[in-house]
């Protein structure tokens, strides 16, 4: 394999965050619960992830605006629009596998 100059990885890695995001903006059937259920994380934890990532370089936003940027629009205009009430099944599994982040 090539080896990869850290600001190559750095493009690359923002280019595939940026699919990612991409694709999850696309993807409305997906409910977060249930990427948290099989993958322990979902939409919410990116936003986090990113707020978090912004404060460490002194730029702040606040919840709203990190959400705002992975959902592509306002979180609860996302959750009005997209988000369907759990299932009794998915609220158990949440609890059972329940990420610690």
């Amino acid at each position: 394999m090539q080896k990869i100059n850290e600001k190559d990885q750095i493009e690359l890695e923002a280019a595939a965050f940026r699919a990612l995001v991409a694709h999850l903006r696309e993807r409305h059937d997906v409910q977060n619960i249930d990427m948290m259920n099989l993958a322990g994380f979902c939409r919410n934890c990116l936003s986090n992830w990113y707020q978090e990532a912004a404060a460490e370089k002194d730029i702040m936003l606040s919840k709203d605006e990190a959400r705002e940027i992975i959902y592509g629009m306002p979180f609860a205009d996302w959750k009005a629009k997209y988000q369907v009430e759990a299932s009794a099944e998915q609220l158990k599994s949440f609890e059972e596998n329940k990420p610690q982040h």
